[in-house]
Formats: structure tokens, sequence, C-alpha cells
């Protein structure tokens, strides 16, 4: 109970994937991993929907994840493994848990949505856990599956499997309602997944967030987290504002490709996102670089 707690808790980039011409730029990806190994950063999640995972082949995912095994150092990384079926999701873990990564995290399938209850959820992720040797998160994310969310009180069932260590919650409401229906004994530790609910769930109680904006910003989003963590809470609700403006105008407005283009400003290789996603325009740019600017992150 103790290990996961420690190993979910701080600040995770949900890693991009850089593309130059719809092509893996895997030497980007390492040039990133490289830079962001020298943070306070927790760790990291690789395969999510910043790295942009369905629009990779299987072998592209695999190459993707041998950079990660080469630099992951002694950061904490979580793969992204959800696919439509149990059976392939499975399979695909099973590689993951091979290479020797730390969590699997796991996104609702929602395609056939009609016939996808909670029951047939539990029944999904508690094969999967059954499954393989190393702990499943559960990904919560319903501006990715068509609005389906998993209900909560399946949640709470699934938080009770010894496999199931916890849940990255993307939800607009972000976890602050889950929270209160958790057991705090049960050994189920909930993320939140964006800049803009992470401070207050942090006084909730959560121990974790997976933010989109660490990949540009990895250090002002660890000094929010050290912040909470020494109890200077003006100062962490000062800087919780600043990231939260600069969230909206990046990641909120416009996605995978506003991440790319804020990393690009700070020195990062973003690079573009993979059709039919198109890149930020210039002018776009030169806005976000300016809220970086307003926001006192660089001059």
């Amino acid at each position: 109970m103790a290990d996961n707690k420690k190993k979910l808790s701080g600040v995770f980039a949900p890693v991009v994937t850089p593309f130059h011409s719809d092509e893996l730029a895997l030497d980007d990806l390492r040039f990133n991993l490289q830079k962001l190994k020298q943070t306070e950063l927790a760790g990291y999640l690789a395969l999510g929907s910043n790295g942009e995972f369905r629009s990779l082949t299987e072998k592209e995912q695999v190459q993707i994840l041998e950079v990660f095994a080469e630099e992951k150092d002694d950061k904490v990384v979580m793969i992204g493994t959800g696919c439509e079926s149990t059976k392939q999701t499975i399979e695909k873990s099973k590689i993951v848990c091979e290479m020797g990564f730390d969590y699997v995290s796991v996104l609702s399938p929602c395609y056939f949505a009609k016939q996808i209850d909670g029951n047939v959820l539990k029944s999904h992720f508690e094969r999967i856990a059954d499954s393989i040797d190393i702990p499943v998160l559960l990904y919560n994310a319903p501006g990715f599956t068509g609005g389906m969310r998993i209900p909560a009180n399946t949640i709470v069932e699934l938080s009770k499997h010894p496999n199931i260590a916890g849940m990255k919650d993307s939800s607009p409401e972000g976890p602050a309602k889950l929270l209160s229906c958790i057991d705090p004994n049960e050994d189920f530790h909930v993320l939140s997944g964006s800049a803009n609910f992470f401070y207050p769930c942090l006084h909730l109680g959560i121990h974790g967030g997976v933010v989109s904006l660490a990949n540009a910003l990895p250090d002002p989003c660890c000094e929010l987290y050290r912040l909470f963590q020494r109890g200077k809470f003006d100062q962490a609700r000062t800087l919780h504002f600043k990231l939260s403006r600069l969230n909206q105008a990046v990641s909120g407005k416009w996605g995978v490709a506003g991440v790319k283009a804020a990393m690009d400003v700070m020195g990062f290789k973003g690079g573009q996102p993979r059709g039919p996603l198109s890149a930020v325009a210039s002018e776009a740019v030169e806005k976000i670089k300016q809220q970086i600017v307003n926001e006192g992150f660089i001059s």
C-alpha cells in the first residue's frame, strides 16, 4: 500500500509523441525525456491522449516504449494500454510488463457504448488486472470516450481489487466527488488529470497529478506540488492560478497541438501533431508565448 502511494505521488507528464511530416521523431522524444529526467517530475505517462496513441501503429508504439525503457532512469512510468477488446488490452499490457514498466493505464472501451455499462466495465478491468503482474490504473476520460464515464459505484467496487492501484480522472468535474466515495483504507490512489483542478484536489487528499502542462513547464508544476507539501498555501494558490490560466490558453484551447507549441517555446521538441490534427498557426504560437511571459514563467 505504501509503495503505491509513494510511487503515485507528485507530478507526472503525459509525454507527447513528436512527429516530423507525420513520421515518428524518436530522437526528439529521447531529447525531451533526457530534459525531463533532470526535473523533479515523479514520472511519465506514455501512450496517453497527449501521446496521440490512437494515431500510432502497434509497431510505432513498441518503438516508443523502447525509448522510454532506455530513458526512464528512476522515474515511475505508466503506459496507456487501453484497447476496445479486453483480449487486446491484456496482450498489450503483458508487453508492458515484460519491458519492466510500473503501471498500465487503461482507458475505457467505448465503441459499443450502448452495450457497455458498469458491470461490463467492471468485468473488463478485473480481467485485465487478474492477467498481469503490474498494477492497473483506470483512466476516466469522457472527453476521449464519447462522454462515457466509469460509474462511481463501479470505481468503488474496482478500488477493492488487489491489483488495481488507482485511477487517472480527466473528467471535467475532476476527482472531487469520487474522493468522497473511496474508502481511504483501500490501496487505491486517484490522480488528477488536469492542471485546472490539480491543486484544489491536493487539499481533498489526492497525492499526484498527470498534468499536460508538465511537458512544457515541468519545474513550475513541480513547484506547485512542493509548495503544497510545505504548507505554503498562499504561494501555491497564486501559482495554481497562473498555471490554470496558462493551461486554458494552451491545452484547453488547442489540445495536444497547443502543448507541443508551448514545448517548442520552452526549449523542448514538441513538433507537429499527426494528421488529421493541425499544428498551431504561427500567430497563435506567439499568443501562447506571450501568455507564458504574462504569467511570469519566461521574460
